[in-house]
């Protein structure tokens, strides 16, 4: 008893002479020099609060990495944070993440933030057939970025959120759901910014251990090593390895994931340098996207899966063999995040980083062994192919993706009066080769190299060379300057944010398949000017207003042709004059930010010219990205979130949107216009919303969370859509006090789509029409099916974890 009031004392003289430091740093009239002193007492009186462990219902830690529990300004359980910015951001925070599932990726982390739309395709995250859209705008219109260094597909801008990292390393994910920052190294992101946060590695040695196990077998191990203050020198470093696996949810296959995450960081007065690194290797199993009718008839049996035994006299003569699907990839990013202060009040920001990928995105296919072209020139030659009957052979079509990137982002912050002047530079070099071979199987359907990047298993021609259909190579280089300034005034109540950025951005493409066209180049520059304002009436209620310009260019698929090796034609007609997408964005919003509540609401209006849209083709047994031109769209809508700080261990969280996308010229579709004008866009659910409660004493913890999703069109012209789902998850735990060297030993139970609901999660391909359409100058256009994702079934998954 004389303890606990003992540090209920404590906590109230914290407490006073924080609130007195923070009154006497308010006075205007002080000196820099004083206000210098006063700011280092009080951050070293909140790192004494930060401290302070559980006391019944008073629940003060703030601090992070594992040992992190509630947030002073935090509400929503993590899900909703204070901000100050310009434009309209959202934050999940370290305490929802680590009570969320073991490995669950960026994507599905971020799924409850306004706007956020995720489409997966297996409940436990290993599956790279996931997808994200943010107010309609797909995976690839937003930008992600780790810490500065930038991680969207250099050929495609898509994000892979199983190759980022892993969950228990995150200390925050920030969606900034409008537009990506001035100095974001990004070109593609009219749809907003991922941007993701390493923790800082501890100052004291230790680390953390979890094992998990669930449904399907899943299975995961992760460990991360803290060094601590090594030697006195004040560089300190974690480093952590994880291994996960499971079945796939629905028909046959097996996940399999390794992946690296490390980081060093010294620190010393304003000067910040870092080392972070990623390395990830794994190999997925596929998941059949599926048509509408496929999905009335099959669900998730059926043909809607990959055959599990070999059968080359089956109606797909074998090519539904699972494992002629399996997806192998490995990537590896490095990137070094500097700050120095180069003198009073000027800031030097450094990040260079360079960047490794390796993938084949397989298919099983059948080709002949006579008759073939390479490009448009004749085979004249029978190969011999393993399995061949009646001169056609089953075969693994690889599409391999091989590229490297190289660059740094740099900027000098000059802060003087009421200005904080940003002057920046942004280089990127990259170079993308991709390829599609051809591997001949066994009698068992095996393969015996599903990387494909070893010459010995592949399919030859009598002079030694690999039977290709697609072979090119782009070099790009981006060149990007920016400026900009933030102006307080008001006493830092009213924030202007101005800036200008100008991205110039050079391909040069080599088709290497014998044909019309050898070079495939293409060079662009943009403009793109911003402002935004923000005016805080006090520390409760503030208003915002930005505008700004994004623009994009189309996937590298679009500059080449395309050749179908069994007759020589051109399957895809390059175009290197496609016009980029450009849009103008702006949002007005309010928040709110009180003792108990934090609330934001956030009007937004984008209006783009060239949409991009991202969609799937099947390129000879392949199925790879693609783009299609949807012209001029108007999106516009309201953003609102809702989020209760811990009372009484329970945090409430509400986040909803209403989208109004409309397509503003009717599409032209060979000599023939569809009548589209007016029509809905794809991707773009009226209304969503996610409801999610929490509760933490300190030792029990659950988090109960539902999701809803509206319809959704897959056509421009809107002859087919999916319906709208409602899924739930729940996570339940508790936190054992410390034994011996075990710091907050935890268990907790994950249940993922609890009602097991089986449902289409998103679109895949979008299409012009589903149907047979009648043109604007009365031809028929003939209509092309969409495929969807089938959303991942229930799943279970314990977890037992503790710091050491």
């Amino acid at each position: 008893m004389a303890l606990k009031c003992k540090n209920i004392l404590k906590k109230i003289l914290l407490y006073s002479s924080l609130i007195s430091l923070n009154i006497l740093a308010s006075n205007q009239t002080k000196s820099e020099e004083y206000k210098s002193i006063i700011s280092e007492k009080s951050n070293n009186i909140q790192s004494d609060l930060s401290d302070q462990k559980y006391n019944g219902d008073n629940v003060i830690t703030v601090t992070g990495n594992q040992s992190r529990k509630y947030a002073l300004r935090e509400g929503g359980g993590g899900l909703i944070y204070p901000e100050n910015n310009v434009k309209s951001v959202s934050i999940v925070q370290s305490d929802f993440i680590s009570r969320q599932a073991a490995g669950a990726n960026a994507f599905q982390l971020a799924a409850m933030l306004p706007g956020a739309n995720v489409a997966s395709s297996d409940p436990l995250g290993l599956s790279p057939q996931t997808n994200i859209s943010v107010r309609g705008l797909n995976n690839d219109a937003l930008g992600y970025v780790l810490e500065g260094m930038p991680l969207n597909d250099i050929a495609y801008y898509t994000g892979y959120p199983g190759q980022f990292a892993d969950s228990e390393n995150y200390s925050q994910i920030s969606l900034a759901q409008g537009s990506a920052d001035l100095d974001s190294p990004v070109m593609n992101a009219a749809g907003g910014l991922m941007s993701l946060k390493f923790q800082d590695p501890s100052m004291k040695a230790g680390g953390y251990f979890s094992g998990s196990y669930g449904s399907y077998e899943s299975n995961r191990q992760f460990i991360r090593l803290e060094t601590g203050d090594i030697a006195h020198t004040g560089i300190r470093a974690f480093v952590s390895y994880s291994h996960s696996g499971a079945d796939n949810w629905r028909g046959p296959g097996h996940d399999l994931r390794h992946h690296i995450d490390f980081k060093i960081l010294k620190e010393w007065n304003e000067n910040r340098v870092s080392l972070i690194g990623s390395w990830n290797r794994a190999v997925a199993s596929y998941y059949p996207q599926v048509s509408l009718s496929e999905w009335k008839k099959f669900k998730t049996s059926g043909s809607n899966n990959l055959a599990k035994i070999y059968n080359v006299l089956n109606d797909n003569s074998g090519t539904d063999y699972y494992k002629l699907w399996k997806q192998p990839e490995k990537t590896f990013y490095l990137g070094a995040p500097i700050q120095l202060k180069l003198a009073d009040k000027i800031k030097l920001h450094l990040t260079p980083y360079v960047q490794e990928a390796y993938g084949n995105a397989p298919g099983g296919s059948q080709i002949a062994t006579s008759g073939l072209w390479n490009g448009t020139q004749p085979i004249n030659e029978t190969i011999e192919i393993p399995g061949a009957a009646d001169g056609l052979a089953t075969v693994r079509a690889n599409y391999n993706q091989r590229s490297l990137r190289s660059g740094v982002n740099l900027s000098v912050n000059w802060k003087t009066g009421w200005n904080n002047f940003v002057l920046g530079y942004w280089f990127d070099y990259s170079r993308d080769q991709e390829k599609q071979t051809f591997t001949s199987i066994d009698a068992t359907g095996h393969a015996s190299n599903i990387w494909a990047y070893q010459k010995g298993s592949l399919i030859r021609l009598s002079d030694g060379s690999p039977l290709l259909a697609a072979n090119f190579r782009t070099n790009s280089e981006l060149n990007a300057f920016y400026i900009g300034d933030k102006m307080s005034l008001l006493h830092d109540r009213l924030l202007i944010d101005i800036g200008f950025k100008e991205v110039i951005l050079n391909r040069y493409g080599i088709n290497n398949m014998p044909g019309p066209q050898h070079s495939a180049n293409s060079h662009t520059s943009e403009p793109l000017p911003r402002i935004g304002i923000r005016y805080k009436f006090n520390n409760e209620h503030q208003l915002f207003f930005n505008t700004s310009t994004n623009f994009r260019a189309p996937s590298e698929t679009a500059l080449y042709n395309a050749y179908d090796p069994s007759s020589g034609e051109i399957e895809t007609k390059a175009n290197t004059n496609v016009k980029n997408e450009y849009s103008v964005s702006e949002e007005f919003g309010y928040r709110y930010a009180g003792n108990l509540l934090i609330g934001n609401v956030t009007l937004f209006n984008y209006h783009f010219t060239n949409r991009q849209i991202e969609t799937q083709i099947i390129q000879n047994g392949s199925i790879i990205s693609s783009t299609i031109n949807a012209g001029a769209q108007t999106s516009r809508g309201i953003d609102i979130e809702l989020g209760l700080r811990p009372w009484h261990h329970f945090s409430p969280y509400v986040s909803g949107e209403y989208l109004y996308a409309k397509i503003d010229n009717d599409l032209q579709v060979g000599d023939d216009f569809l009548l589209t004008k007016g029509k809905t866009a794809v991707r773009s659910p009226r209304f969503q919303a996610a409801v999610g409660l929490t509760y933490d004493d300190g030792h029990f913890f659950s988090v109960a969370t539902i999701h809803y999703i509206d319809r959704q069109y897959a056509t421009f012209t809107n002859d087919e859509r999916i319906s709208a789902h409602v899924t739930g998850d729940l996570s339940i735990g508790y936190r054992f006090s410390d034994a011996v060297r075990l710091q907050k030993p935890t268990i907790r139970m994950n249940f993922i789509n609890i009602t097991n609901k089986h449902y289409i999660s998103g679109v895949a391909d979008p299409t012009f029409n589903a149907k047979d359409t009648v043109g604007r100058h009365g031809n028929i256009i003939s209509g092309s099916s969409p495929d969807y994702y089938i959303g991942g079934g229930f799943a279970t998954l314990f977890t037992a974890s503790t710091e050491f």
